[in-house]
C-alpha cells in the first residue's frame, strides 16, 4: 500500500505544476519527467479511492488543505490521464480548485466538461457555483439556466440559487416561480420565509404603481 501512494503521488507531479512548492513538479529547477504505464492501473479502483477522498475534502473550509484534498487532487488528476474525455473527473477536479481558489484549474476543468459534452448539466451547474461563491450573480445565472435547460429544472438547490439571484436582482415574480418550486420539494421554514418575504415586497410594489396610476391619471384629467 506505501509503495502504491510513493508511485502514486511521483505520478501526481509529474503531471501537475500548482504553483507552490507543495504540489510544483518542478524541485531545485529540475524538471521531473516520469513514464507512466497507465495498464498497471485500475481506473475502477482508483475511482472508488478517489471519490472517497473526494467526498471528504468537500467538507473542509475553502482553502484548507489537508491528507483528502491532496489525495483527491492526485487521483482525479491520474484518472483524467487516463481518460480524458470522462466529464465527471473535470467537474470533480473543477469542484477542488474552487475550493482552493484556483480559479484558472477550476475554470479549466469545468470548460473542458463542457467541451466533451454540451448536453450534460453538472459542468453548467457548477460553473454557476463557481460565479455564485466568488458573488459573480449575472455570470452564475447564465450557466445556472444553461444546467436548468439541460435537465436540473428539478434540481432543489439550483432552484433556489435561482430564486436567490432573481430576488437580489430585483425580480420578484421571478424569484417566486423557482422559490416555490423548491419549496414544494423541501417545505422549509427557511424557505417558507423567504417567501413569504416576496410576496409582501410583490404586494407593496402592486399598490405602490397602482396608486401612481391613479395619481397620474388625477393629475391629466
Amino acid at each position: 500500500m506505501r509503495q502504491l501512494s510513493i508511485t502514486l503521488l511521483l505520478i501526481f507531479l509529474s503531471l501537475i505544476g500548482f504553483g507552490t512548492p507543495s504540489y510544483s513538479a518542478i524541485k531545485g529547477g529540475v524538471n521531473y519527467s516520469i513514464p507512466i504505464d497507465y495498464s498497471k492501473l485500475s481506473e475502477t479502483e482508483l475511482t472508488l479511492k478517489a471519490e472517497k477522498y473526494f467526498q471528504e475534502a468537500k467538507k473542509l473550509p475553502d482553502e484548507e488543505i489537508d491528507e483528502n484534498m491532496t489525495n483527491a487532487l492526485m487521483l482525479y488528476t491520474i484518472l483524467q490521464k487516463m481518460d480524458n474525455d470522462n466529464i465527471e473527473y473535470c467537474v470533480r477536479l473543477g469542484i477542488l480548485y474552487d475550493k482552493l481558489d484556483k480559479d484558472r484549474y477550476a475554470k479549466g476543468n469545468f470548460s473542458r466538461a463542457i467541451s466533451i459534452n454540451h448536453a450534460r448539466p453538472e459542468p453548467y451547474f457548477y460553473f454557476g457555483e463557481f460565479y455564485y461563491r466568488r458573488e459573480s450573480y449575472g455570470k452564475a445565472l447564465k450557466y445556472y439556466k444553461k444546467a436548468y435547460a439541460r435537465g436540473y429544472e428539478n434540481d432543489y438547490t439550483l432552484l433556489c440559487k435561482l430564486g436567490d439571484i432573481y430576488e437580489k436582482f430585483g425580480d420578484s415574480r421571478v424569484a417566486l416561480n423557482y422559490l416555490t418550486l423548491a419549496y414544494e420539494q423541501n417545505p422549509t421554514e427557511e424557505l417558507a420565509t423567504q417567501i413569504q418575504r416576496l410576496k409582501n415586497f410583490d404586494a407593496t410594489n402592486k399598490e405602490f404603481y397602482s396608486d401612481s396610476r391613479i395619481q397620474s391619471k388625477e393629475l391629466y384629467d
